[in-house]
């Protein structure tokens, strides 16, 4: 038997594997679709605001793909490290430049959500704090080439090698680090349910 709040229609506005696994963990049925949109934002925004503002614009840009009465859900996942929004990198050098600078210090990661209803716009975001140990040159390199973690903020995926080998510490949900945080979409989901 299902839970109430999971038998809610949803659009998953992405392509990403790791957000599709926790839908389906959860127990939702789901359909995705991707947003085709340049990750730009203003340079004023900081930290959750640019993750928010993200999340948003993948909604806006999406929202005439959801039928009536699903729900869409849209997110997207920033690293605050000091002072300074780490995205995507563009090569290997970018990465490991990435890699070096949270090695051995604390960041933020930054999920925000936007999600769009019959009855309107929901946006939110959740905050992760995240612990390196100190990497030497080497580990690093070998994460980059073995897992190519181009398409993740902050050249790095807590679910992979790094977080077993490299991550000292979170404070906050695990996966708001992956991309979704679910405890979050589950609190949505029943407040409307």
């Amino acid at each position: 038997m299902a839970l109430k709040w999971q038998e809610s229609p949803i659009l998953l506005g992405s392509q990403s594997p790791r957000r599709a696994q926790l839908l389906k963990d959860l127990g939702l049925s789901f359909r995705q679709c991707k947003a085709d949109l340049e990750e730009v934002y203003p340079a004023e925004l900081k930290a959750g605001a640019i993750a928010e503002f993200l999340a948003e614009a993948k909604a806006d840009v999406l929202s005439a793909e959801r039928q009536a009465h699903e729900i869409l859900i849209c997110s997207d996942t920033v690293v605050w490290n000091k002072g300074q929004s780490l995205g995507k990198a563009a090569n290997r050098e970018e990465a490991l430049a990435m890699l070096a600078a949270l090695s051995g210090g604390e960041h933020e990661v930054i999920t925000g959500v936007c999600c769009i209803a019959p009855e309107g716009k929901t946006v939110f975001s959740d905050i992760c704090k995240v612990r390196f140990r100190v990497m030497d040159q080497a580990e690093m390199e070998y994460y980059v080439d073995t897992y190519k973690p181009y398409d993740k903020a902050g050249a790095y995926g807590i679910q992979e090698w790094i977080g077993l080998a490299a991550i000292e510490a979170i404070e906050g949900s695990f996966f708001t680090v992956m991309g979704l945080p679910s405890h979050r979409i589950v609190n949505y989901l029943k407040e409307r349910s």
